[in-house]
């Protein structure tokens, strides 16, 4: 029993390392990586880095070529399109949910502030991977704020995919970083000021700004 659970930890570090990787741009798309590869590294046998790489291929992240290995999906522009589209729709419904019972709470407003002091941080010492789990964390954040269970799920759903997004852009174009940080302080000014409007036009816009990275 005991060596079952240790192979099912193994995977699940494997499994976590592989993806975190491909996240993070570590292992950027296109490149060809092998079960041996990930065993060695993280000093597992195959058979645990074997079923990592199964599962992230049932999540389109890799592409199983066999012996060979597998290969790092690329993001397709299609793909991009759609999730940037999906969260611009469940974000925007969140927000307009929040100001539609009242605007958020001052536990949410300090929550979000508190955010945005930590990504001024990482902006300072130039700390990418910092930045952009804040990043998620804001906006993640804003949808919670709605207490729309669906919103909350789906969105859930589409943040792998989300964060490789945010890596790729604000790796190839750092200088964007300070407009995003703008972006955020403008997006909870206008929750608020209970300016749903507002905030779908500067959602529009941040967004936007990916989607002509991309």
């Amino acid at each position: 029993m005991a060596s079952i659970s240790g192979s099912r930890s193994a995977a699940e570090h494997a499994y976590h390392h592989v993806k975190q990787a491909i996240i993070t741009g570590r292992l950027p798309g296109g490149q060809l990586v092998t079960e041996s590869e990930i065993s060695e590294e993280l000093g597992i046998s195959r058979t645990p880095a074997h079923e990592a790489f199964l599962r992230l291929g049932g999540e389109r992240l890799l592409d199983l070529a066999g012996r060979r290995g597998a290969v790092v999906t690329p993001i397709a522009p299609r793909e991009a399109q759609d999730v940037l589209e999906m969260r611009q729709v469940l974000e925007g419904a969140a927000a307009r949910r929040v100001v539609a019972e009242g605007g958020p709470s001052a536990d949410a407003v300090r929550a979000l502030a508190q955010i945005l002091e930590q990504q001024r941080r990482h902006l300072d010492a130039a700390d990418l991977e910092s930045f952009v789990a804040a990043d998620d964390a804001f906006h993640s954040a804003v949808v919670r704020a709605s207490d729309n269970a669906i919103a909350v799920h789906f969105f859930t759903l589409l943040r792998d995919r989300q964060q490789r997004l945010r890596h790729q852009l604000l790796t190839t174009r750092p200088q964007h970083l300070p407009e995003v940080l703008d972006d955020h302080h403008r997006l909870l000014g206008c929750l608020t000021a209970r300016d749903a409007s507002g905030y779908s036009e500067v959602l529009a816009r941040h967004v936007a700004r990916h989607q002509g990275a991309l």
